[in-house]
């Protein structure tokens, strides 16, 4: 994998709209920088793993404090 994935190579990896994901560079969630003339974003493959860890973390926290309550009966 090179070093530094597009916009579209994220996009594809995480299934997601190459517009959801400029989302996530636009509001700094993923961290990205813009190069060349016409400004193409890149962003490093170490920080898009981390991303990644972190989303996984996230949803770890989330589900370990969303537990089912009990039925009532």
């Amino acid at each position: 994998m090179p070093r530094f994935l597009t916009l579209a190579d994220v996009a594809e990896q995480l299934q997601i709209s190459a517009a959801a994901c400029y989302a996530l560079v636009h509001s700094g969630e993923l961290p990205a920088f813009q190069i060349g003339g016409r400004g193409q974003w890149r962003i490093d493959e170490a920080k898009f793993e981390q991303f990644i860890d972190e989303r996984h973390a996230a949803a770890r926290r989330m589900l370990a404090t969303d537990k089912p309550q009990p039925k009532k009966t």
